[in-house]
């Protein structure tokens, strides 16, 4: 469903990624872990379209990034840890621009914005400007938005960071029914327990390169430490 197949970007003398490959399947959560710069942000930029490949391709549902973007972005949801909202519309308003934008059919436009606006518990602030809304409601209305076609692919960049306790636990029951439904889910985040907790496969990428790729398990147990945390320092040192 997401593939990456050799793919490389760099900047001028920057290589930022480099001969990456890694494929998530329909019904799998994939963790994508690193430390800041090394190339994580840049690949998964290239998988939504918004950055071209210098070499090697990406693919969303077979799909070809450079040559298919249309299709790619009706195929993925794609959620960017810097992405903001429309400050003076709401979180209904929003969802329904995008809707269109997205291609919802307008006889089901409607409640296919209700139906999310339920999903992630947004109801309550719907019609309140998304100015006046606080991190965690700015968040899951930012994951509403990005999920509000339906999309079969998901990438979600940071999902729950600065979240509560409340907020995180809705997004994180989200991508456990997104994998029950089929969806191929591609999340980047620093919260060690958020991927023992979520993550069905592991793959972490330092210098641009993917360095280490299995089960959490698989992972803990080739770098001989005892949990990830100590087995992603373990491995992004080894790698530097």
């Amino acid at each position: 469903m997401i593939e990456f197949d050799r793919l490389t970007k760099s900047y001028g003398d920057l290589l930022a990624v480099e001969n990456l490959s890694l494929n998530v399947a329909p019904g799998q959560v994939y963790a994508l872990l690193g430390p800041n710069g090394a190339g994580k942000t840049t690949a998964l930029r290239c998988l939504a379209t918004l950055l071209a490949p210098s070499a090697g391709a990406v693919r969303v549902a077979g799909y070809d990034s450079r040559r298919e973007p249309l299709q790619v972005r009706r195929h993925l949801g794609f959620l960017a840890a810097s992405m903001g909202l429309y400050e003076r519309l709401t979180p209904r308003e929003l969802l329904l621009y995008f809707a269109e934008l997205q291609g919802v059919p307008g006889g089901g436009r409607a409640a296919r914005v209700a139906e999310v606006l339920e999903l992630f518990e947004i109801v309550p602030f719907a019609d309140r400007l998304c100015g006046r809304l606080s991190t965690g409601q700015r968040q899951r209305v930012s994951i509403a938005r990005a999920v509000v076609h339906d999309p079969p692919a998901l990438v979600l960049d940071e999902p729950t960071l600065g979240l509560d306790v409340l907020s995180g636990e809705t997004i994180r029951r989200f991508i456990h029914g997104a994998r029950a439904s089929g969806r191929a889910v591609l999340f980047s985040t620093h919260q060690m327990d958020e991927v023992e907790l979520l993550a069905d496969r592991v793959g972490i990428i330092a210098g641009g390169r993917l360095v280490a790729e299995g089960t959490t398990e698989e992972i803990v147990a080739a770098s001989g430490e005892k949990n990830l945390a100590r087995a992603f320092l373990h491995i992004v040192r080894e790698a530097a």
